[in-house]
């Protein structure tokens, strides 16, 4: 599977380009520094999420390359490691 496919991937990099873009607007306009960090925060919260998720499917993607494909319990057990490393 390609990385093209991950739609959620996608999204998650589109909503952040669209807050990258508003903060560029935003400092060209001389708008209030606060604001503008609340900004940036969110387009590295986006960032975050969107490297999980590709870090989550890469692993997959290359696990069912050397194993075959995960069962139902396999996929849950990678749900749960994912879960637990957004907090690295």
């Amino acid at each position: 599977m390609s990385h093209t496919d991950n739609k959620d991937l996608l999204n998650r990099l589109k909503r952040a380009q669209g807050h990258l873009a508003t903060i560029v607007k935003m400092v060209e306009d001389n708008r209030d520094g606060l604001e503008i960090a609340q900004q940036m925060q969110a387009v590295v919260g986006a960032l975050e999420k969107a490297k999980t998720a590709l870090v989550s499917d890469h692993i997959e993607h290359h696990l069912e390359a050397v194993i075959g494909p995960l069962s139902r319990e396999a996929r849950a057990e990678l749900a749960r490691l994912a879960e637990i490393a957004k907090y690295l």
